[in-house]
């Protein structure tokens, strides 16, 4: 049956309907459109023509009459708008006007990267124009790179490579930097927290280069629909943005659907687990030939669902092949591959990490379901949007978890579909981030004595880096005196720069079939781990951490393993406080250890726990920011210490949900512990902590917003219909000791939280 027919089918059927808490239908928008700009060359008309496009949409139209005024721009239109034109043609134009002009493409990932110049390469042949476009990141050869260099009019890179392989080498980049035009920020909406953070200050070392060499680009930013989308992109770029939100472009009629699992225990609150339901219903699209893509969130869940599918449909679909997986930590030849593949339509099925929320060109999908909710309402619609297209009807089904942000969603679907989706939030003034990047500054040009870098105090913080010996002050300038390298101690994306790979030892060349960062391989490749890629099994033999190398054995078991960590937190320094008459609310530093315990084997598909095992490798450490509540030393209506512990543990499940409610930010992006008699307060706490080494502004926000966390936190455990807890309020009952009731615990504890009349003060 094609896809109509099984929305019926859905439609008939009380057991599918039965878990559906909402289905919204999104009418079918026709195009509106433009005609071409009077300005455009011709050759470029022409090879548009020649691909079919005799007009432009309403929003490319504007886009390019703006960039062609001077301004500076921000599109914001949905997923598979052609966006792309929007840069692509402007830029083009321009060069073949004058030759010597030159342009940056910036995309958040090489899959993205490698997409977009094939299609400008594209644009370029039909039009017969000489404008040389290259890729420049890691996987460039060097023997590519010095003609790179002198004759690429288009350089396509990513904010990594800019940072650490372009900036700090801008004497060899001289005709690029003086003849800069045009800088293009693809996927600006990504750019928030850490990673927009980190951006923006790299954008600041672009332009400090750029004046010194005597040019001034424009920035042509790319959004998916946010709150803020001209605000971030000012914030990322420093400069006024025109915003192009005249969205032009046809979409074909979305079905927006809210899968809620059954419960398999109404006392204790448990529902099946969404990963399987994903599974039933990917299959059933999978079988009527139903082109689906599935989005999980985590590498782990990706694999374990691709087994799931091979195992079902085995020689049943010309191999294994039609289903695979996509995520972080495949080789690129490998991702290639299979983007390659979903193009061609030789995939019936892709299941993915967020990896492929962006705008990758990966074909025509009819199908979409998101295992979990995304974190973000932005998020949500991305993926959504890789079903469907611009033409033809498609299915959105989002399967909800038992965890309270999942429940809240589907079972108040208005607050998704009535609010707009979430701000861009990030912070380039972040001390460490930005005192990190005025090094690679420093490195790259001098410092003059009234230059500002991003905030008043540039000239102080250069004192301090003198007194580290990184920087001399000689006459007026500051001048990089240190042998260091700065640009090697930054990762933009994550907390170490430091990769391991993974190499597969039952193959007779050794063969390296991945990688992870510094933080997760504890957690994916202790000894005895099961690491699962594209669908195999392999048990850990050795993980060296002094080489960052992981070795790996193929085996076949019935069973993958999750890893258990331990968090110690230690308060260095409090910025704010505000002391109630039994609540005390703080704000500050902290020193986080993170230590992989012991692991769990959780056999396939029913998911029971078969066996357990010690994991003994070094702590991680981390210093970053905290808010946290601290309770009286005697917390009323509370008798014993599991009394307390229950408590403490059930609030701090139900904030790790609620937090991201108001943080607009992904759940991981916050981590929640809890101390029953804390070392610092020497009373009962719970801390909310940033997850990013020097934290990005989450934890301060919440101080701000204290009574709304603790309301919505209240809303989550009352509306619960469980009698005790269960995962979708204060967490699973087989983690709480004792005959207590923990719901009554924690409720007992956010009351008086709510209750206490706190009177503010600055420390």
């Amino acid at each position: 049956m094609n896809l109509e027919q099984m929305l019926d089918y859905f439609k008939a059927s009380d057991r599918i309907m039965g878990n559906i808490t909402n289905w919204v239908e999104v009418p079918a928008k026709e195009a509106v459109y433009s005609e071409f700009p009077d300005f455009l060359d011709e050759r470029i008309k022409e090879a548009l023509k020649r691909r079919g496009i005799h007009r432009l949409y309403s929003h490319q139209a504007s886009a390019i009459s703006e960039v062609n005024a001077g301004k500076n721009v921000v599109v914001v239109t949905p997923t598979a708008s052609g966006k792309t034109m929007c840069y692509n043609i402007p830029v083009l134009d321009a060069i073949i006007k004058d030759e010597e002009s030159r342009a940056i493409f910036l995309f958040p990932t090489k899959a993205l990267s490698q997409d977009q110049v094939a299609e400008l390469h594209e644009l370029i042949t039909d039009a017969g124009v000489d404008v040389k476009t290259y890729t420049y990141d890691g996987d460039t050869p060097q023997s590519a790179r010095r003609a790179i260099r002198q004759a690429g009019h288009i350089v396509v890179t990513n904010p990594d490579m800019l940072h650490s392989g372009i900036l700090p080498h801008h004497t060899k980049w001289t005709k690029l930097f003086e003849n800069l035009k045009f800088v293009v920020i693809d996927e600006v909406h990504h750019y928030r927290g850490v990673f927009g953070s980190h951006l923006a200050n790299v954008i600041r070392r672009l332009k400090r280069i750029c004046n010194f060499y005597g040019s001034n680009p424009q920035f042509i930013c790319c959004s998916a629909t946010i709150a803020n989308p001209a605000e971030l992109a000012q914030r990322i770029t420093g400069c006024e943005m025109t915003l192009i939100d005249n969205n032009g472009a046809p979409s074909g009629k979305k079905n927006i659907i809210f899968y809620n699992p059954p419960l398999v225990n109404k006392e204790l609150g448990i529902r099946k687990s969404s990963l399987l339901e994903a599974k039933q219903l990917a299959e059933m699209l999978i079988r009527n030939d139903i082109k689906t893509i599935v989005f999980t969130k985590s590498r782990l869940s990706v694999e374990v669902l691709v087994t799931y599918l091979k195992d079902i449909f085995h020689g049943k679909l010309e191999g294994d092949e039609k289903v695979r997986g996509y995520r972080g930590g495949y080789l690129p030849n490998l991702r290639r591959e299979i983007e390659k593949g979903l193009r061609k339509g030789e995939i019936s099925a892709v299941v993915s990490t967020n990896a492929l929320e962006l705008g990758i060109d990966i074909g025509s999908l009819e199908a979409c379901i998101i295992c979990g909710y995304p974190g973000t309402i932005a998020s949500t619609w991305q993926q959504a949007g890789r079903a469907g297209r611009r033409k033809g009807e498609s299915v959105t089904i989002m399967v909800a978890n038992s965890s309270p942000l999942d429940q809240y969603i589907v079972n108040n679907p208005d607050y998704f579909f009535g609010s707009s989706p979430e701000n861009g939030l990030i912070n380039p003034d972040n001390l460490v981030i930005l005192y990190s990047h005025m090094k690679c500054a420093a490195f790259e040009l001098p410092f003059e004595d009234d230059e500002i870098f991003g905030v008043q105090t540039t000239q102080e913080l250069l004192s301090f880096m003198e007194e580290a010996g990184l920087v001399r002050h000689v006459g007026k300038r500051w001048h990089w005196s240190s042998e260091v390298f700065p640009a090697d101690e930054i990762s933009l994306r994550s907390a170490s720069n430091e990769n391991f790979i993974i190499i597969d030892i039952s193959d007779p060349h050794h063969r390296v079939i991945g990688e992870t960062d510094r933080f997760s391989a504890p957690m994916l490749l202790h000894e005895e781990a099961i690491y699962i890629h594209d669908g195999q099994q392999y048990q850990v033999e050795k993980l060296d951490f002094d080489d960052k190398k992981a070795y790996v054995r193929k085996v076949d078991v019935d069973y993958y393993t999750d890893a258990s960590l331990a968090v110690d937190l230690k308060v260095i320094d409090v910025f704010r406080e505000k002391e109630g008459e039994k609540v005390l609310k703080s704000c500050g530093e902290v020193m986080v250890n993170a230590l992989v315990t012991m692991f769990k084997k959780i056999k396939l598909y029913t998911h029971e726990n078969i066996g357990s095992g010690p994991v003994n490798l070094p702590d991680l450490e981390m210093h970053t920011t905290s808010y946290w509540t601290s309770l009286p030393e005697n917390v009323p209506g509370v008798v014993s210490q599991t009394q307390l512990q229950n408590g403490l543990l059930g609030l701090s499940n139900v904030l790790s949900n609620a937090a991201p409610v108001y943080l607009m930010c992904d759940p991981g992006d916050i981590k929640v512990v809890y101390q029953v008699r804390s070392t610092f307060t020497k009373r009962p706490t719970v801390y909310i902590y940033d997850n990013y080494p020097g934290g990005v502004g989450f934890s301060e926000k919440l101080f701000e917003l204290h009574n709304e966390l603790y309301s919505t936190a209240r809303d989550m455990i009352s509306r619960c219909p469980c009698e005790s807890g269960c995962p979708s309020c204060v967490g699973p009952l087989n983690e709480f000791s004792g005959e207590e009731n923990p719901k009554e615990l924690t409720l007992m504890l956010i009351d008086l939280i709510l209750g206490d009349k706190a009177e503010g003060k600055a420390t």
